[in-house]
């Protein structure tokens, strides 16, 4: 009997996806549960499992090209004499399922590493593919693999079925990955020292094909489709100054235990979330849904352009520190594209920080499936006047809230503002409980 090999919906928004490589050759075999090949989905790199054992017979969508979900890719043959079958079907057009949407690829996707001429044994690779005859990278390591000069051999992969991630070559050229400080939008938050224009983080887009029109990657199309329908959410804005003295002193006492800002911010969010249910609600065509988790998603830049948020889920309940080493998992694993979709996709309320760019202010689009998102500028000495007329300088941030009107009225965005500053002014001891 002959199978196909469909594009699976990785995401609830998915409807097509891009092949970044297939782990699997003409001819090889193919145990049921085994990587076949490997999918760009509109968030990670997914692996697509066969559901059967067999013989991988034909491929139908090459490493580079797009198909619809669906879609056949390929062909498995449970026995070896029915491959020419499943090939004659495949060079015939044969299958059924909807035919797949292709795309120039401008870059392969994967460089596939022969270390002989023959066939790849069909024994399944171990480790990073040394002794099978194939090395397995994602695009973005093979691109710093170019760029560090790094033999793609000599390294260990640590992404699934020992994939080689971008971090395995930065750590195999010595280089540390600034995750803190060029990746994410988030990672970098107040800090007791002003950030000068000049020290502001190189655009996360480091070149642009001046005078060319390319197409969109999977990413980008579903980055499309979720602001367009955010578009059609009523929503309103309230905006609100808070003094961060006080949580800039605290950040420099427990920083040295590995605390980030970005835990800080986001464990003061959830705890004001805990008394405003109402803001962490969503919008459906079924009613409101009152969320029993406190998600905090938070926005983060990809390396090579567009924008994912990694997900702190439960972050009411979880201590500060195991937070914050979430947190850093997270973004390690996003720059990777391997989170998997509950990763990205649970969020309950979001989080986005511009202030790391030296941003006063700013307005953030609502996520689809949200109910508010909440924009964070940058923390900058004020002259400030207290209510006995006396002035002084304190460190405040402007922060704007972006709330679905279906859900949450004007008066429970102020609320919750209120009880956040309150938070990070003068309660800030109780983010380390």
């Amino acid at each position: 009997m002959i199978h196909d090999i469909f594009m699976p919906a990785l995401s609830s928004t998915m409807t097509e996806g891009k092949i970044v490589s297939w782990v699997k050759s003409p001819g090889d075999k193919v145990e049921k549960g085994e990587t076949v090949l490997v999918v760009e989905s509109d968030k990670a790199d997914m692996d697509v499992e066969s559901f059967n054992e067999g013989y991988l017979a034909a491929i139908l969508v090459e490493a580079g090209q797009e198909a619809a979900v669906g879609a056949t890719l390929g062909l498995v043959a449970e026995t070896e004499a029915e491959i020419a079958e499943a090939q004659s079907k495949a060079g015939s057009g044969g299958s059924a399922s909807p035919a797949p949407v292709t795309a120039p690829p401008a870059e392969k996707p994967v460089e596939t590493v022969e270390s002989a001429p023959n066939p790849v044994s069909a024994t399944p690779a171990n480790g990073n593919g040394h002794g099978s005859g194939r090395l397995i990278a994602s695009p973005r390591a093979k691109k710093l693999a170019k760029e560090f000069k790094v033999d793609l051999a000599a390294v260990a992969g640590t992404g699934p079925h020992g994939r080689i991630v971008a971090a395995d070559i930065e750590k195999a050229a010595g280089k540390t990955p600034a995750v803190a400080a060029s990746t994410s939008v988030v990672t970098s938050s107040p800090s007791p020292i002003a950030v000068a224009p000049s020290s502001a983080p190189a655009p996360v887009a480091a070149s642009v094909p001046v005078g060319e029109t390319v197409p969109l990657t999977t990413f980008q199309k579903a980055l499309v489709q979720n602001m367009v329908a955010a578009m059609a959410a009523p929503v309103f804005r309230v905006g609100y100054t808070i003094t961060t003295d006080e949580l800039d002193k605290l950040y420099k006492q427990i920083k040295a235990k590995g605390v980030t800002m970005t835990a800080l911010l986001a464990k003061a969010v959830a705890m004001a979330l805990k008394k405003h249910p109402v803001v962490n609600a969503s919008y459906t065509d079924q009613g409101i849904v009152y969320h029993r988790n406190i998600n905090v998603s938070l926005a983060v830049a990809m390396p090579d352009g567009g924008l994912i948020t990694p997900v702190l889920q439960n972050a009411d309940q979880m201590d500060i520190y195991s937070l914050s080493r979430r947190w850093k998992e997270l973004v390690e694993r996003a720059r990777a594209k391997q989170l998997q979709p509950e990763e990205y996709s649970t969020g309950t309320f979001t989080i986005s920080n511009l202030g790391m760019f030296g941003v006063d202010r700013f307005d953030a689009i609502l996520p689809p499936g949200q109910g508010g998102i909440l924009a964070i500028g940058a923390s900058r000495p004020q002259m400030v006047v207290n209510d006995e007329g006396l002035m002084g300088v304190k460190r405040q941030m402007a922060v704007n809230v972006t709330c679905d009107h279906r859900v949450i009225y004007g008066a429970h965005a102020a609320a919750f503002l209120k009880d956040l500053a309150a938070i990070i002014e003068t309660n800030v001891q109780a983010l380390t409980l």
